[in-house]
């Protein structure tokens, strides 16, 4: 079992190596929270994520003992860019086995420190068994990206920041894949302070850890879908889970549509870069998944690794969500005119047309109708519903 011991000197290995970043209150968080809300932006790490910290740890413990020739692992990203920086460090060559759906900056990213990169599998859980292959093959040594009592060692040093930083933190809500984040900040912070609780968050379409949580047994996903590909693991760990069940306190999950909102939210208002995974704890709070009303809490923004041809589709989904952009189809005349008066009717309401579809070959249209799909720009959820309503009174029907 792990002790603080373990954490502290992990915390040793890790002092010249990772960035020391302090928690940054958020006003606009708070306000919309009814919380005092802090946020860990591991999303500036080295490498640009968390995982560093227990790739790092891992295998410098290794090569301090001795022996290590080779590592392999296998990463949607992120703990592969963690693995090949720890061995470019130490000279140790580093393979990596990522998913074929890895996003292109991560598989630069990694290829850049050095690691030869093999993409293979949909998902997590299938490039892992291509990895274990490599392993048999090549007698390397495999790096767990979360199944491992050092790598959770490593990752659990961000909990001896936080408490460094906001000691009567009463809340840590923390991201949740294959469980390694969440066992080892929850195993160093309760064995500190019992009282702080310990929130893990997953999303909807990558559940595994919820649906283990309190169980004798670690359950699997069937599939996993979700924009959040950081977490998006169909198997947590048995090590990561026994962590888990005896250390943290609540399992949460969020839509990918909430970690949208929240990411299009953590541009604006912060003007930081969070990818999905990193943005699910946030998303918990300002989706009322956790009563966090009157408390000192910290998310764990656990990583910025994010396509940037991958942005535009997460924003338009946020901007969707919260209700910036409103879509609608209805039913007018194919007749001279009729768009005209249309696109006045939005414009009086203060609205702008930034996508418009004409549909005339729909079966159960009326001859001389024509259906028109919608995207317009609006102010949020209110504006959208005026708009709608000015339609209506208009004699439009709203189809969807």
């Amino acid at each position: 079992m792990l002790t603080i011991n373990d954490f502290q000197a992990a915390a040793d290995r890790l002092k010249n190596v990772v960035h020391k970043i302090s928690l940054s209150s958020s006003k606009t968080f708070s306000e919309m929270t009814g919380a005092e809300v802090y946020l860990k932006y591991e999303n500036q790490q080295k490498t640009g994520s968390f995982k560093v910290r227990g790739a790092y740890n891992k295998i410098m413990k290794r090569y301090e003992e001795g022996g290590l020739q080779a590592v392999v692992a296998s990463s949607a990203g992120n703990h592969a860019q963690g693995v090949a920086f720890a061995a470019s460090r130490i000279g140790v060559p580093a393979t990596i086995v990522m998913p074929r759906s890895t996003p292109i900056a991560k598989v630069s990213a990694t290829k850049g420190y050095g690691a030869k990169v093999v993409l293979h599998g949909a998902i997590y859980d299938e490039a892992y068994a291509k990895a274990c292959e490599i392993v048999e093959q090549e007698g390397a040594e495999f790096i767990h990206p979360f199944d491992d009592e050092d790598v959770i060692a490593g990752q659990g040093t961000i909990a001896l920041e936080i408490l460094s930083d906001l000691p009567f933190v009463d809340m840590v809500l923390v991201p949740a894949g294959g469980g390694g984040l969440v066992s080892g900040i929850a195993a160093c912070i309760k064995q500190i302070n019992p009282r702080i609780q310990v929130v893990g968050v997953q999303a909807e379409g990558a559940d595994a850890i919820v649906s283990s949580f309190g169980k004798d047994t670690v359950q699997s996903s069937a599939s996993v879908h979700t924009i959040a590909d950081g977490i998006a693991v169909k198997t947590p760990g048995s090590v990561t889970m026994g962590y888990i069940n005896q250390y943290v306190d609540q399992m949460v999950t969020v839509s990918d549509e909430e970690i949208a909102g929240t990411i299009l939210l953590l541009l604006e208002r912060t003007k930081q870069v969070v990818e999905p995974a990193g943005a699910a704890p946030l998303a918990a709070v300002l989706n009322h998944k956790v009563d966090v009303a009157g408390k000192k809490i910290c998310c764990v923004l656990s990583g910025g690794n994010i396509d940037v041809s991958f942005i535009h589709k997460v924003v338009e989904k946020g901007l969707v969500t919260r209700g910036r952009h409103l879509k609608f189809s209805t039913v007018m005349p194919d007749v001279p005119g009729a768009l005209e008066r249309f696109a006045h009717l939005v414009a009086g309401a203060e609205a702008n047309i930034i996508n418009f579809q004409h549909d005339r070959v729909q079966a159960d249209l009326a001859i001389g109708d024509a259906i028109i799909h919608v995207v317009c720009e609006v102010s949020g959820q209110e504006h959208g519903q005026r708009l709608l309503d000015t339609l209506r009174k208009a004699g439009y029907q709203i189809l969807n």
